[in-house]
């Protein structure tokens, strides 16, 4: 039997990071799932919208792009989880200054990322390889939420910055 003392009773902690952030952090792990799903299928040879032969000649599906294709999937829902630490109380990996050149960096670089994935996204290259208007439009519901994660990656950094920046730490 555990008793609860003035010892054994966590304290509240004012630096905590706000809901919003918290919300936003997960959200961004969420955001990266209906992708990864998306890949996991192409790989596992479900028809998402490309010919077999796109699939053979392009992805290299059947073929180590299998591999290519869920490791991207699982590294990048890997990634999409460690906005969690920006938002975390228990858990730091890194000095407080560390993780928030970390986080600013990664911001910056998913900013780059999503802008030139609208430009890939709109050329007639891209578009060639889907074989009809329905296979786009999932294509597009599965990787649109991708484009809400630089502003939600920014908003949890620059939360995580502040806090941090109160106490003193970066």
């Amino acid at each position: 039997m555990v008793f609860m003392t003035t010892a054994t009773v966590p304290l509240p902690s004012h630096g905590s990071a706000p809901a919003w952030a918290r919300r936003a952090a997960h959200a961004i792990a969420l955001c990266a799932l209906p992708s990864g799903l998306w890949r996991i299928a192409m790989a596992s040879g479900v028809h998402v919208g490309y010919s077999d032969r796109v699939l053979r000649e392009v992805f290299h599906i059947p073929g180590w792009g299998v591999a290519y294709t869920v490791g991207l999937s699982v590294l990048a829902e890997l990634a999409a989880l460690l906005p969690l630490l920006l938002v975390s109380d228990r858990w730091r990996p890194l000095r407080p200054r560390t993780l928030a050149a970390l986080a600013w960096t990664a911001s910056a670089v998913l900013v780059l990322v999503a802008l030139w994935q609208l430009v890939v996204a709109f050329t007639v290259e891209s578009q060639t390889y889907l074989s009809s208007g329905a296979a786009q439009t999932v294509w597009a519901l599965a990787f649109a939420p991708l484009l809400a994660v630089p502003a939600l990656m920014t908003a949890v950094t620059w939360s995580y910055a502040r806090r941090h920046r109160a106490r003193g730490w970066a």
